[in-house]
């Protein structure tokens, strides 16, 4: 088990290299792969998470491989070009990975299985398998399909018009691609906006997507064109430094080609709410997906409520922003954030319990989190609960805690940001 101690510090300055997007580079290999033709991909984030994704892709006979630029390159055969795997589909950690490929495999010819590790075959399933049933698939496994391994025999998929229970990224893309191969039109209605970095995707491809409002509808498809694409830097990444920023004293921040896309920027419009001192400069609004420049200096925070409505848009930052939250004026509400619950790890349960290990007043009443602040925090241990951003966000919160803080059980980190304390290293002074 590898471990960190972190100290307190007096300020953080300095350009910071950031990892690519995680969630546009799993979609990248997989909407690649079933393209016609070859897709180059600048910037490709080389996590566990995103590389699993492309060893399954290869099992289904993809020829995926870094050329000398370091870019990715996938020679996808179309819609109809995968073949049987001869091995379990393995996605390790990545939720978002197997889910996604299962809408794809829903509509094979063919019999696969997927499996993971430990954490995710904890994670429930039946959010993608009843829809992908519903469509025409045959879906086995543990508890009616709602856990790893799945077996999936693909078939001849009809659209169907879905309302989805809950607003999620990674169940829409599963059912969105599983349209591809359904006769007809494939609907779909979300109870709050997701990330839509799917349906960008989709359409750059060529793919006949249309969105309006909460509604997403895909008609099935003869075929998607290949295109060269460059992934812009992971938003959620940059996140553990904007607030880093914010509440390390004497501190000024460079985040360059931070993808500023309107469902993952949520984030900004929070900070900016909670008095954040942010510049976004740079912007290049006309790619597929929107990039900026990103200056963050030290601020004074206040507390805000966040409500349900913000959460599917919020999900990967929650646990850094209950960092910030501590060190925030006032009461922080942050309401219904269920979803935390089914991550990694309960991540409610993470943060709840290790920022209370640091002496913040943070308590969780069901499914709402609630921060009273500012409190000085004190180092202690704390565990990463095997979840990546929980072991970035108090690897953060030890940066302002009194004396040492050690974070166990940190490999998790590798998952999506391997070099994360190495970076922030670079910008100690």
């Amino acid at each position: 088990m590898e471990n960190i101690i972190i100290r307190e510090i007096k300020r953080l300055r300095g350009k910071i290299p950031l990892p690519a997007d995680k969630s546009i580079s799993h979609r990248s290999v997989i909407i690649g792969s079933i393209s016609k033709g070859t897709t180059k991909v600048s910037n490709f984030l080389k996590s566990e998470d995103c590389l699993n994704t492309v060893e399954v892709f290869k099992l289904l006979g993809i020829n995926i491989f870094f050329n000398k630029e370091n870019q990715l390159i996938i020679e996808g055969k179309g819609l109809k070009g995968l073949k049987q795997p001869e091995a379990a589909l393995y996605f390790g950690n990545s939720g978002t990975g197997c889910r996604l490929t299962a809408g794809i495999l829903a509509g094979q010819s063919f019999k696969s299985k997927i499996t993971g590790d430990e954490s995710l075959s904890k994670r429930p399933m039946r959010r993608i398998t009843d829809p992908l049933r519903k469509m025409g698939a045959e879906i086995s496994g543990k508890d009616n399909a709602n856990y790893l391994p799945l077996e999936i025999k693909g078939g001849r998929l009809k659209s169907i018009e879905y309302d989805l229970p809950i607003a999620s990224a990674q169940v829409k893309s599963s059912i969105l691609l599983a349209g591809l191969y359904a006769r007809g039109r494939t609907c779909l209605i979300e109870p709050h906006k997701s990330r839509d970095h799917t349906e960008r995707m989709l359409k750059s491809f060529g793919a006949k997507i249309e969105v309006e409002g909460l509604k997403v509808c895909i008609e099935s498809q003869t075929e998607l064109t290949a295109r060269d694409i460059s992934i812009p830097n992971d938003i959620s990444a940059a996140s553990f430094f904007m607030i880093a920023a914010c509440i390390v004293g004497d501190s000024e921040i460079y985040l360059e080609g931070v993808g500023i896309n309107p469902t993952r920027s949520a984030i900004l419009q929070v900070l900016r709410k909670m008095g954040a001192d942010i510049r976004i400069i740079h912007k290049d609004l006309n790619s597929y997906e929107p990039i900026a420049d990103i200056i963050v200096k030290s601020s004074r925070l206040k507390a805000i409520k966040i409500g349900e409505e913000m959460v599917p848009l919020l999900i990967d930052e929650l646990p850094i922003l209950m960092v910030a939250a501590t060190q925030a004026q006032g009461r922080t509400l942050i309401e219904n954030a269920s979803e935390l619950r089914v991550k990694e790890t309960d991540r409610i349960e993470s943060m709840v319990t290790n920022l209370k290990k640091l002496g913040a007043n943070i308590k969780s009443i069901g499914d709402d989190v609630i921060i009273e602040g500012p409190v000085k925090l004190k180092g202690a241990e704390v565990s990463s609960f095997s979840d990546h951003r929980t072991a970035m966000s108090m690897s953060i919160a030890g940066l302002i805690a009194e004396g040492k803080t050690q974070v166990d059980n940190i490999e998790c980190i590798k998952t999506s940001f391997p070099d994360f304390h190495q970076v922030i290293n670079k910008i100690i002074f």
